[in-house]
C-alpha cells in the first residue's frame, strides 16, 4: 500500500498575477495620433439682457451711450465696434436733448444685426454698458428696399400748415364776426368802436394769410433733412464708408512679420480711442501708440506674429473715410 497515494493532496490556490498595465496612460499605436478630447468653450454670459428686446429687425437701437460723447465721435466708434458683424446701411443719431445718448444701427440682413444685438449686449462703450434693442419699425433705407417707404411731411411743411390752418381759422372767425354784426343790423353794430374791431380782426387775418403762404412758400424752397421712422433727421445719419478697394499686397513694401503693426494713410482726426475701437476687435491686441505731431501714422502692437498678422489681413485697406484706406506693414525689427 502506497501511503504517498492515499495522502490528500493539498489545493494551492491560484496566484493571482498583477496587471502591471493598470495605470499606465493608453498607447497609440506606432504612427496613429494620439486622441485629444476637444476644448469645450462656452459662451460668455450676458448680464443685463433686457426683459424684451423686440422682434428681429435690420436695425438695432441702442441707448445708454455717454452724452457727452461728440456726435461725430460717436457714429466713428459704433462703426468700428459694429462692422465686425457685417454690412452697415446707416448710422443714425441726433443732436436734439431728447435723442442724446441713443443710436440706430442699420445692418444689411437681420442675421447681422441678431448677432450684434447679442455679441454687444452690455459692451462698455465710453465706460457705460450698451443697452441694445431691435428697433420697432424698419428704417427708411430697409423700407424703400421692402417697398413700404411713405414720405412723411418736411418740418418746415408741417409748420407751415400749422401756420396756414391757424389763417383760415382765423379768417373763418373774422367772417362769422361780420356775418353776425350785419345780421344785427342797427343794434349796436354800426358803431365806430364795432367797424374799427372788425377792421382790426381783417387786417390781422389777412397778414397771417400772407404769413402762411410765405411760410409756405419758403418750405418749398428750403432743403430741411427729412425724418425717418423713428423720429430722427436722416441729414444726422451717418453713411458709413464703401466697401475697401482690393489692394493688391505687392503694390505695400512689408517687413518679415512682426508682433508691431504699422499704420500710414491714417486720417487727420485719428487718434488712440478710434484706432483701438478698430484694432480692439482681433485676438491678442494689446495697444496703439500714436507718434507725437503727427496723426497720418501710427503703430499697433499684438501678443504675438500671428495675431498681427491676422488685425493686418483683416483691415488691410479698411477705408475710414470715403476714398482713404488704411495701408498696413510690419513694423520694422
Amino acid at each position: 500500500m502506497n501511503p504517498i497515494a492515499n495522502a490528500a493532496i493539498p489545493i494551492i490556490p491560484p496566484v493571482a498575477t498583477p496587471n502591471l498595465l493598470v495605470g499606465l496612460p493608453h498607447m497609440a499605436a506606432p504612427g496613429a495620433l494620439p486622441s485629444v478630447t476637444p476644448a469645450v468653450v462656452m459662451p460668455q454670459a450676458v448680464t443685463h439682457m433686457p426683459e424684451s428686446i423686440g422682434q428681429p429687425n435690420n436695425t438695432i437701437y441702442i441707448n445708454n451711450l455717454n452724452e457727452k460723447t461728440k456726435r461725430d465721435e460717436l457714429k466713428k466708434s459704433l462703426y468700428a465696434v459694429f462692422v465686425q458683424f457685417g454690412q452697415i446701411l446707416d448710422i443714425i443719431t441726433s443732436r436734439t436733448l431728447k435723442m442724446r445718448g441713443q443710436a440706430f444701427v442699420v445692418f444689411d440682413d437681420i442675421n447681422s444685426a441678431s448677432t450684434a444685438l447679442r455679441a454687444m449686449q452690455s459692451f462698455p462703450l465710453y465706460e457705460k454698458p450698451m443697452r441694445i434693442h431691435f428697433a420697432k419699425v424698419d428704417s427708411d433705407v430697409i423700407a424703400k428696399r421692402k417697398g413700404t417707404f411713405v414720405q412723411r411731411p418736411k418740418a418746415a411743411s408741417r409748420a407751415a400748415a400749422a401756420v396756414a390752418a391757424a389763417a383760415v381759422a382765423a379768417a373763418a372767425e373774422a367772417a362769422a364776426s361780420a356775418a353776425a354784426i350785419n345780421s344785427a343790423g342797427p343794434q349796436g353794430g354800426t358803431s365806430a368802436r364795432a367797424i374799427r374791431r372788425r377792421q382790426q380782426r381783417a387786417a390781422a387775418a389777412a397778414a397771417l394769410a400772407a404769413a402762411a403762404a410765405a411760410a409756405s412758400a419758403s418750405a418749398n424752397n428750403d432743403t430741411i433733412g427729412e425724418t425717418n421712422s423713428n423720429g430722427v433727421d436722416q441729414n444726422n445719419s451717418y453713411r458709413p464708408p464703401p466697401p475697401p478697394p482690393t489692394v493688391n499686397p505687392a503694390t505695400i513694401p512689408d517687413q518679415p512679420p512682426n508682433k508691431i503693426l504699422f499704420l500710414t494713410n491714417l486720417p487727420d482726426d485719428s487718434d488712440e480711442a478710434m484706432l483701438s475701437m478698430l484694432f480692439g476687435q482681433f485676438t491678442g491686441y494689446r495697444e496703439v501708440r500714436m507718434v507725437p505731431g503727427r496723426h497720418d501714422i501710427a503703430f499697433v502692437e499684438f501678443g504675438n506674429e500671428v495675431e498681427a498678422s491676422a488685425a493686418k489681413l483683416g483691415l488691410q485697406g479698411f477705408n475710414i473715410r470715403p476714398g482713404q484706406a488704411i495701408r498696413i506693414t510690419f513694423a520694422k525689427k
